[in-house]
């Protein structure tokens, strides 16, 4: 995976070449080049803060003399009306900037929110809330990072670093155990490591189960991570405890994944998984509402 600057100067650069293109037509007709201001940023919303370091590098991306304070931390809660930044410098820069930084902030802070709240209603710190890989093309590492942020954690990043074996692939090669043995021999073969460059040993295999026969199957080939696949929270305690009645099954890791609402993630983390999946956080989190203003000279 690149840098962290790298993907940073990488998003934001694409960003801007989305809005800003050629140039800012009305911007530059109606602003004088030195013309210097200041300018805050407001909530308009309630939420919890994500962004501003992305923020801070649009506005800097686009004229370096500009000053970005952040008023908030990250992770921060914040209230409609709250000031979270402050922008000195060029006018015209600030609003070329404007769209790009608030669009980044907005988007972020709505993925952070939501996870925070799905973390507070689960009301289980033991149970882990996971993101997914259903994020907005371009925006994984950033959405990923807000998910971090609202107090949740990360699943893999992409198909590179972990295995996780869906029904898919189970049909595909034929049944759970045809699928887990594909997998063995490949990472011990060396065509694994020319093409990877690592230890196979540090992938972890996961592997998605939707039925009881199925997960003994995956027990009975000694998985130690197995995902639930759209199960009530009834089912799920059933098959967490056919799980842990194995020997060393307090050592195997269960992942619930599907449908998970504020409404039903309490139950579903009664029912004793260790994981809670959960795709809305960046397919489907409400972007946070903020807006930019110029200060008027006192």
């Amino acid at each position: 995976m690149p840098s962290r600057e790298k993907i940073l100067q990488q998003q934001v650069s694409a960003a801007l070449l989305e809005d800003v293109g050629a140039g800012d037509i009305t911007s530059l007709a109606s602003i004088d080049y030195e013309l210097i201001g200041v300018a805050e940023i407001t909530a308009k919303s309630d939420g919890v803060i994500c962004g501003l370091p992305l923020c801070e590098y649009t506005f800097l991306k686009v004229d370096s003399g500009i000053e970005f304070k952040a008023l908030f931390e990250e992770g921060q809660s914040f209230k409609a009306g709250d000031q979270v930044a402050m922008i000195m410098g060029r006018l015209r820069s600030i609003l070329i900037a404007e769209r790009t930084a608030l669009n980044f902030l907005m988007r972020l802070s709505g993925v952070a929110t939501l996870t925070h709240r799905m973390v507070m209603a689960a009301g289980n710190e033991r149970v882990k809330i996971l993101d997914t890989r259903k994020t907005t093309p371009g925006l994984r590492f950033m959405e990923k990072y807000a998910v971090a942020t609202g107090g949740g954690e990360n699943h893999r990043y992409g198909l590179y670093d972990m295995v996780l074996i869906k029904d898919n692939h189970i049909a595909a090669a034929g049944s759970v155990a045809d699928a887990i043995g594909k997998i063995r021999d490949f990472l011990a073969s060396d065509k694994f490591l020319k093409i990877f460059h690592t230890d196979p040993a540090g992938i972890e295999v996961e592997i998605e189960v939707e039925s009881i026969d199925q997960l003994q199957e995956a027990l009975d080939e000694g998985i130690t991570r197995i995902m639930l696949d759209n199960k009530s929270p009834e089912h799920l305690a059933e098959m967490v405890s056919i799980v842990r009645e194995r020997p060393r099954g307090n050592k195997i890791k269960l992942e619930a994944s599907g449908n998970v609402t504020l409404d039903n993630i309490a139950d579903i983390a009664a029912s004793g998984v260790d994981f809670i999946s959960v795709g809305a956080l960046t397919h489907s989190a409400p972007a946070s509402d903020f807006s930019l203003k110029l200060l008027e000279d006192e």
